[in-house]
C-alpha cells in the first residue's frame, strides 16, 4: 500500500457508498460545469489572439493545435499521479497547470512574444485533461451496471460551460480593457480564474478519493502496487480484445469528429454563411455532443457497450454522409454536424465505459491515462491533416476520408464480438450496497 494510503481515518462502510456514490458525482459535475467554462471562455478567441500576436492568418491555427498537443502530453504523467495519489491530488494538479497556462498566454500576448503564448496554450491544455478524466472518476464507484450512466452524467455537465464560455468571451475581453491586456487575451484572464475555483472545489470537497476508495473495497490480491504502473496499464490494454476495441473507439471517434469539425466554418464560409450562421451550426453540434450523453449512457448499461459502439459507428457515418454531400446547403450541413457529436458521445461514453469493464481495478487509471493520450494525439493529428486535405482537395473528400477510419473500427469491433463473451465486465466489479467490503482501511489522506 502507498503512503497515502496507509494515512486511514475510519474503514470503509460499504453500506454508505449510494450516498458516497451521489456526493462524488455532484462535486464532479460542479467541477466539469466550472472546468468546462474555463476551457470554453479561453479556447473561443484562442485563434483570434494567436493571429493578433504572430502577425499572420497562417500561424493562427497553432494556437488550439498546442492546447491539444498539451492535453495529450500531460495524460499520461497525471494519470501517473492519480495511479499512485488518486483522482483528488492529479485533479487538482491538472487545473493548476491550466491557470498557469492560462496566465502565460495572457502574458505572451501582452508582450507579443508568439512562442510564449504557445507554451501558455500547451498548459492550458491540463484542464481539458482534468475535464476528461473526471468522466473516469465518476466511474471508480459505479456500480457495473449503471457505469456508463456515471460517465454520461460528467460528460453531460460540459454542456453548460460548453455553452456558456463563448457567450460570456466578450465581455471578458472588455474587463481587462486599461488595463494594457489585449482584448482578445481577456477571456483567459477570467479562465484562470475559474480554473481556480476548479481546482479549490475539488481539493476540498472530493473526499474520500474515489479512486482510493474502490481501490480500498478491492478483493486483497488486486491491491499490489507493481499492478497499478503505467506499464501495467498498458499490457492490461495489450490483453484484453474488449479494451483494444474501447481504445480504438474512442480515438476515431475523437479524430473524425475534429478533422469534420474543425473545417465546417471554412466550408460554411465559402458557400456564404455568415458568422451568425456558422455559429449556430457549431452549437447545434455542441448540443449533440454534451446534451444527450445521459441518453448514451443509459443505452450502453441496457444493451451492451458494443451495440452503442455499433451505434456510434452508424451515426458518425450518417454524418460525415451528410456533411460531405451538403454543398452549400446549410441546413443539411447542420443536421450533419449534429449527428457528428451524437456519434462522437456514444464512442466516447461507450468507450470509456467498456475500457473501465475491461482492465483490472488497480490498472485502470493508467489504461485511462493511455486511452486519453492516445485520442488527443490521434486528434491533434487529424486535425492537422483536415486543414491540408481541405486545402488540396476540399471538404466532401475530408468527410471521405472520415468515413474510412470507420472501416478499420467496424472490423474490429466484429472480431471482438466474435471472440469475446456477451457484454460483461471483464474484470471484477465494483462492490454493490449490500457487498461485504474487505478489511481494507479506507484511502481518505491526511492532507
Amino acid at each position: 500500500m502507498t503512503a497515502v494510503e496507509r494515512q486511514v481515518a475510519v474503514p470503509v462502510d460499504a453500506a454508505a457508498l449510494p450516498a458516497l456514490r451521489r456526493r462524488i458525482t455532484a462535486v464532479l459535475v460542479a467541477g466539469q460545469i466550472l472546468g468546462g467554462l474555463g476551457v470554453a471562455t479561453g479556447i473561443a478567441l484562442a485563434v483570434v489572439l494567436a493571429e493578433e500576436v504572430s502577425g499572420t492568418e497562417s500561424l493562427a491555427g497553432l494556437a488550439p493545435t498546442a492546447t491539444v498537443a498539451g492535453t495529450a502530453v500531460l495524460s499520461v504523467p497525471l494519470a501517473a499521479l492519480m495511479t499512485s495519489r488518486g483522482r483528488r491530488p492529479g485533479l487538482v494538479l491538472a487545473y493548476l497547470i491550466g491557470a498557469a497556462g492560462a496566465a502565460i498566454v495572457v502574458a505572451g500576448a501582452t508582450v507579443d512574444n508568439f512562442p510564449l503564448l504557445l507554451l501558455g496554450m500547451a498548459a492550458f491544455g491540463a484542464a481539458s485533461s482534468a475535464n476528461l478524466q473526471s468522466r473516469f472518476a465518476a466511474a471508480d464507484l459505479a456500480e457495473p451496471q449503471r457505469r456508463a450512466r456515471a460517465i454520461s452524467n460528467v460528460v453531460w455537465a460540459t454542456t453548460i460551460g460548453a455553452v456558456l464560455g463563448p457567450n460570456i468571451a466578450a465581455p471578458a475581453g472588455r474587463s481587462v480593457a486599461g488595463l494594457g491586456i489585449p482584448e482578445a487575451a481577456g477571456p483567459f484572464v477570467w479562465a484562470a480564474g475559474v480554473f481556480l475555483i476548479s481546482a479549490l472545489l475539488v481539493a476540498v470537497l472530493l473526499r474520500p478519493d474515489p479512486l482510493l476508495t474502490a481501490r480500498a473495497l478491492a478483493p486483497v490480491e488486486e491491491q499490489s502496487p507493481a499492478a497499478r504502473s503505467i506499464r501495467a496499464g498498458a499490457a492490461a490494454v495489450r490483453s484484453s480484445p474488449r479494451a483494444r476495441l474501447a481504445l480504438v473507439t474512442v480515438a476515431v471517434s475523437h479524430t473524425a469528429m475534429v478533422s469534420v469539425m474543425s473545417m465546417t466554418p471554412i466550408d460554411l464560409g465559402h458557400h456564404g454563411a455568415s458568422i451568425d450562421l456558422i455559429g449556430l451550426v457549431i452549437s447545434v453540434h455542441i448540443a449533440g455532443m454534451y446534451a444527450f450523453s445521459p441518453v448514451m449512457g443509459r443505452l450502453s448499461d441496457r444493451f451492451g457497450r458494443l451495440s452503442v459502439i455499433g451505434l456510434s459507428m452508424a451515426l458518425l457515418a450518417c454524418a460525415v454522409l451528410l456533411a460531405g454531400t451538403a454543398e452549400g446547403r446549410h441546413g443539411q450541413t447542420a443536421a450533419g454536424l449534429f449527428l457528428l457529436g451524437l456519434g462522437w458521445s456514444a464512442g466516447l461514453v461507450s468507450g470509456s465505459a467498456l475500457l473501465t469493464d475491461s482492465v483490472p481495478q488497480p490498472a485502470r487509471a493508467a489504461a485511462q491515462g493511455l486511452s486519453d493520450l492516445t485520442m488527443n494525439t490521434s486528434a491533434g493529428l487529424g486535425g492537422a491533416a483536415a486543414g491540408l486535405v481541405m486545402a488540396q482537395a476540399g471538404f466532401g473528400w475530408l468527410n471521405l476520408l472520415a468515413a474510412c477510419l470507420l472501416l478499420p473500427l467496424g472490423a474490429l469491433a466484429m472480431f471482438t464480438r466474435r471472440t469475446t463473451t456477451p457484454d460483461e465486465p471483464t474484470s471484477s466489479p465494483s462492490p454493490s450496497p449490500t457487498s461485504t467490503p474487505s478489511p481494507s482501511p479506507s484511502p481518505e489522506s491526511a492532507s
